[in-house]
């Protein structure tokens, strides 16, 4: 069963997959051969409709959608504003980038969402996406999460990280809901975090220009930032070795890796993690870091 990552950064870390992605391509052999890239996620700076983290990413849609189609990858545009308004909807930069990424090449390319009133306007305006029910609706109660399931707008639906390890409840589902399930392998957030709905809403009101203060956050760890090695340790963690032996025998083939918020650096240390051969990691790596064209930092 081949196993596909959703990999952040569409905007964020074009330069980074630039490099990456002919590597990945030529050199097959460096990488697992049971998993491939399902889509790269994101959404560049001063976007109104986006969510989830505060964008960031540079690099020209035009230029992006170039690369996406020669490499034949769906590209994913992280619309999931949680408090969008009908006046929102009529953003002329983010129609611009409904136009171009529609119909970019022959892989069909997706859209993660939170607002019903955006995915109603988008199904109707921009019919050929395909629809990611968005992790930022907290979904952290089983039955809500089903029920996001059933609902047929949603080709994939990303639960709340502190479901990824019910697994006798997970294993229950029907295999049409299991391919439907997206799971965030790598978050760092504290696990028994109360505010996360809170802290996805302040992004929304920062993407929409509005005048709010940082939130803070409840973690006691919260200083330390973000860390792989803490991740690992987090209950949610999804590693290769739970994929391999847990998620993929129950029949779960999508896993989302999170990152639109951190340096190159970092998601190379993924990229390295999840798809690359151990034996093959330190050329993989040196090959990009000796790329004199990026800023890994």
């Amino acid at each position: 069963m081949t196993i596909y990552y959703h990999l952040p950064g569409l905007f964020e870390f074009y330069d980074l997959y630039k490099a990456f992605l002919p590597l990945f391509r030529e050199h097959r052999e460096h990488f697992y051969d049971w998993c491939e890239i399902g889509s790269i996620y994101g959404a560049p700076k001063d976007c109104l409709w986006g969510g989830g983290r505060v964008g960031f990413g540079e690099a020209q849609p035009k230029t992006v959608a170039e690369l996406m189609k020669e490499y034949n990858i769906s590209a994913r545009l992280t619309f999931s504003n949680s408090l969008l308004k009908e006046e929102h909807l009529s953003d002329s930069k983010c129609n611009a980038l409904c136009t171009l990424f529609e119909k970019n090449g022959d892989v069909q390319n997706g859209i993660i969402i939170h607002s019903d009133l955006l995915l109603n306007y988008i199904k109707t305006k921009y019919p050929s996406f395909y629809f990611v029910s968005s992790t930022t609706k907290v979904l952290t109660d089983f039955n809500l999460f089903k029920q996001e399931l059933e609902r047929n707008e949603f080709d994939y639906v990303v639960p709340d990280f502190r479901l990824n390890k019910k697994l006798d409840k997970l294993k229950a589902l029907s295999n049409e809901q299991k391919i439907k399930v997206e799971f965030l392998c790598n978050e760092c957030c504290w696990f028994n975090c109360h505010d996360r709905k809170r802290c996805y809403e302040n992004v929304s009101q920062k993407s929409l220009g509005e005048d709010s203060a940082d939130h803070v956050c409840v973690s006691p760890t919260a200083k330390r930032g973000y860390r792989f090695s803490d991740a690992m340790k987090n209950p949610g963690f999804i590693g290769i070795d739970d994929i391999q032996n847990v998620y993929a025998p129950a029949g779960f083939r999508h896993f989302k890796i999170e990152g639109r918020s951190l340096g190159s650096a970092i998601i190379l240390e993924f990229l390295l993690y999840y798809m690359t051969k151990p034996e093959y990691q330190l050329k993989v790596r040196e090959e990009i870091y000796l790329d004199s064209s990026l800023d890994l930092f």
